[in-house]
């Protein structure tokens, strides 16, 4: 079933859609979650979340991209799930890794909503990768958007982990640059 189809399911409520976004994306939303948790039980209930905010967000809204509606979804779920056990110190460590890479790029605390407009940001980082070689794209959104470990990125796309490594300190460099050419200061 494609997506234009599953979201035709939830604007006539029916129980299919649940069923069918699932089938489709439950191995997706399941990666996502999972890179941030590092926890299957946890992981497989943000996942079965996921499925419930679609259902309360379809209708009044239409995603234009189901896939990055749901990925959104459960990747929002997974942070405010591994912030309520950061104390415990879950996730292997690599969820903070990865927050903490982005630090000087952009800042960690709440005020950032109060600082700057989000679309303005989400322009402006859209704008940034789309400048960006296809390969450095891809790496920074594997690590940054789905936090994979650099060791996954290095082996799939068969380079050093240094070299991943080190483009990704370059292109966080880039984007800092990007913003501050840009006038957004974080």
């Amino acid at each position: 079933m494609n997506d234009s189809e599953i979201v035709e399911l939830y604007w006539e409520r029916s129980e299919n859609a649940i069923a069918e976004t699932s089938k489709k994306y439950s191995r997706y939303c399941y990666y996502i979650s999972y890179n941030i948790l590092h926890n299957n039980e946890d992981a497989n209930e943000c996942v079965n979340d996921t499925y419930l905010r679609a259902w309360n967000a379809i209708p009044p809204r239409r995603p234009d991209c189901l896939s990055s509606f749901l990925g959104k979804i459960t990747r929002n779920l997974s942070l405010d799930r591994y912030k309520q056990y950061a104390a415990e110190k879950r996730g292997l460590g690599q969820t903070e890794l990865v927050l903490s890479e982005l630090e000087d790029c952009i800042s960690g605390t709440s005020d950032i909503e109060q600082r700057i407009d989000e679309m303005v940001l989400v322009e402006n980082i859209n704008k940034f990768l789309v400048a960006l070689p296809k390969i450095n794209r891809i790496v920074f959104v594997r690590r940054y958007w789905y936090l994979s470990t650099t060791k996954e990125i290095a082996e799939q796309y068969k380079m050093s982990e240094s070299k991943v490594k080190s483009m990704l300190f370059r292109t966080r460099n880039e984007l800092k640059k990007h913003f501050e050419k840009g006038g957004i200061i974080l």
